[in-house]
Order: structure tokens, then C-alpha cells, then sequence
């Protein structure tokens, strides 16, 4: 079956769902949505006519090839819409290595944590800024690259914005980790950053750790509630 029948979908109102590769029973995408969402992913993979595809559409595509069709498996239905989004974030967190290319709604705040981090988070003090500070969620990347080296690359910003900036501060989960003095930003190519694949119309820095006085200013504080990150912006100004 490729669609819900239309007496279905009256029923169905917003939902989760999940898509599976049946060679391995792993998890690999999650979604959420109304009437036949659940089954657009495949026939975008059968309308595509370019090798280069996402890693979502890759996997469909391989199961294909392989002779096989994607289970499609529905956790949740009948939910309002902001309903469905909480589920689906927390799906998200609860499945990792997903082809999904953003997180789940407040994941990177009220995302799966450690009991001893929420109550670190929630114990501690709001920042007050002093500076010209540019905040910037690493949630994503922190665990993947060193502090330095996740805050510093690759943002969606403009270049005035960026050089007003007078000190970087890399947030996880809600808390301040790190603070950065940028002494340089540039396009975010390979050139500038050796090592690093090109990400254009974005920015990185080349800087050093702050001062002392700086980051103990800063560093273990909370994110004031004002500045909280959006799923899908990572990047936050603490002027105008």
C-alpha cells in the first residue's frame, strides 16, 4: 500500500511515524504529519533523477535496489499539531544515527539528558551579558569535534553581524561550555580551513580561548531564557 485510504486519513489527524529498513530492522528516519506524508518519502526517492540525494532518500533508494520496500510503522495519531511535534522530538533523541537532517522541536534544550544535567542546568545562575555576545548552540557537534573546533565552524550569519561580535559563546544544552575571542572570520571553504569541506554562505572563525575573567564571567552559567535556541537556529545575538 502507498497511500491511506481517505476514510483513514479523516481519523488520523496529525501524526509520528517511523521508516525502517526491513534487511536490518534499524530505524531510520522520523517524521511527523497528516494525510499521506508518511508515504511521500518514496515516491520522492522514485521522482528523483540524480544521484546525488540525501542520505534519507540514499537509504530508500539502496532498499529498493535491494529488492525490498521500507516499513512504514505510525507511533502516534489522533494528536493536535503541537502535540505530534513533541513526540517526534522525542523520538528523534531516542533513535541515533537518523537521516534526519534537523532535530526534534526543543531537542537541543529539553532534549534526552543526564537526570545530574538537568539538575545542573535548572540550579544554575542566568548570564548576564556584559558583552557583545554572539551565542551559538554546539549541541550536535560538541561530542563529534573539540569545543573550539565545533563553535568555530560553519554558521549562517553576515559578516557585519559577525565582526561586532566581541566574544563567542558555545552553548550545550542550555549551559555555557566555552567562550571564544574571534580574531578572524572568513567564508567557511576548505581553503580557509583546511580539513573542513566547503559550506558556503556560511561563516567561521579563526580566535583563541577567552580571557579568564571572561569565561569566569560566562562559562557554567544558563542561557537566559530570552535567548533560547530555536530548532532550527542555532545562532543567538545578545545585542541589537
Amino acid at each position: 500500500m502507498d497511500k491511506f485510504p481517505p476514510e483513514v486519513i479523516s481519523k488520523l489527524k496529525s501524526y509520528v511515524y517511523r521508516l525502517i529498513d526491513p534487511r536490518n530492522g534499524e530505524t531510520f528516519y522520523v517524521g511527523r504529519g497528516v494525510g499521506n506524508r508518511l508515504y511521500s518519502h518514496i515516491s520522492d526517492e522514485l521522482d528523483s533523477d540524480s544521484d546525488e540525494v540525501g542520505n534519507k532518500l540514499r537509504r530508500i533508494r539502496e532498499i529498493r535496489v535491494a529488492g525490498f520496500e521500507v516499513a512504514h510503522v505510525v507511533h502516534r495519531h489522533g494528536m493536535e499539531a503541537a502535540v505530534a511535534k513533541e513526540v517526534e522530538a522525542a523520538l528523534i533523541d531516542a533513535y541515533p544515527g537518523l537521516t534526519n537532517v534537523v532535530g526534534g522541536e526543543g531537542s537541543g534544550e529539553r532534549g534526552t539528558m543526564h537526570a545530574d544535567e538537568i539538575i545542573r542546568e535548572y540550579l544554575a545562575q542566568p548570564a548576564v551579558f556584559e558583552h557583545r555576545a554572539l551565542l551559538i548552540s554546539v549541541n550536535r557537534s560538541a561530542s563529534e569535534r573539540p569545543l573550539y573546533e565545533a563553535t568555530r565552524f560553519a554558521w549562517k550569519l553576515s559578516q557585519k553581524r559577525a565582526k561586532e561580535a566581541e566574544v563567542v559563546l558555545a552553548s550545550e544544552k542550555g549551559i555555557i561550555r566555552g567562550a571564544f575571542i574571534p580574531e578572524k572570520w572568513m567564508e567557511a571553504t576548505s581553503d580557509n580551513f583546511p580539513g573542513r569541506p566547503d559550506r558556503p554562505g556560511r561563516l567561521g572563525f579563526v580566535g583563541k580561548e577567552a580571557p579568564q575573567e571572561i569565561c569566569r564571567a560566562y562559562v557554567g552559567l544558563r542561557v537566559p531564557d530570552e535567548y533560547r535556541f530555536g530548532t532550527a537556529n542555532p545562532i543567538r545575538y545578545t545585542w541589537e
